[in-house]
Order: C-alpha cells, then sequence, then structure tokens
C-alpha cells in the first residue's frame, strides 16, 4: 500500500492550526492564573468576612456584660459622671 504525501499547503494548514492551537493554551493558561489569583482574594474576603461575623455575634451574645458596655461606651467617646475628660490637641 502506497501513501500520498503531504502537499506543501496541507502542511501550511496543520502548522497554522499547531499555532493556533498553542496559543489558544497559552491563553488559557494566564485566564486560569487570573481567576486562581481572584479565587485566592475573594477566599481571604471570606475568611476576614467569617472573623468579622464570629466578633460581632460575640458582642451579640455578651451585650449585657457591663465591661463590654463599658469599653463601647469608651470607644464612642462616653465618660461616666465625676469624670473628666482631656483631649489632646497637640498633635
Amino acid at each position: 500500500m502506497e501513501f500520498k504525501r503531504a502537499g506543501f499547503l496541507t502542511k501550511i494548514v496543520v502548522l497554522a492550526l499547531l499555532i493556533y492551537m498553542a496559543t489558544a493554551l497559552l491563553d488559557l493558561r494566564g485566564k486560569i492564573q487570573e481567576v486562581q489569583v481572584q479565587r485566592d482574594e475573594l477566599a481571604q474576603q471570606v475568611t476576614d468576612q467569617q472573623l468579622e461575623n464570629r466578633r460581632l455575634a460575640d458582642a451579640i451574645a455578651n451585650s449585657d456584660d457591663p465591661e463590654v458596655q463599658e469599653r463601647v461606651a469608651r470607644d464612642r467617646g462616653y465618660v461616666e459622671q465625676r469624670e473628666t475628660l482631656f483631649i489632646d490637641v497637640a498633635n
């Protein structure tokens, strides 16, 4: 059985297809890396939000605790009776 040799045009078409496939694969690799970076950023955001949610849930659960109430009042700038508040304006 004798095989017919591929013509010049066939070789050019095969070469063009190979070049197209190689560039398409490189483009996909770049997109995959971008999506992986986005995934990592989103995973970090989820972790941060879960930590914040736990902190808020703890604050809600302990909202009747006098120490928590005092800390919140101090954070908001409230003072107790007969207390003098000094504000440093030198900075």
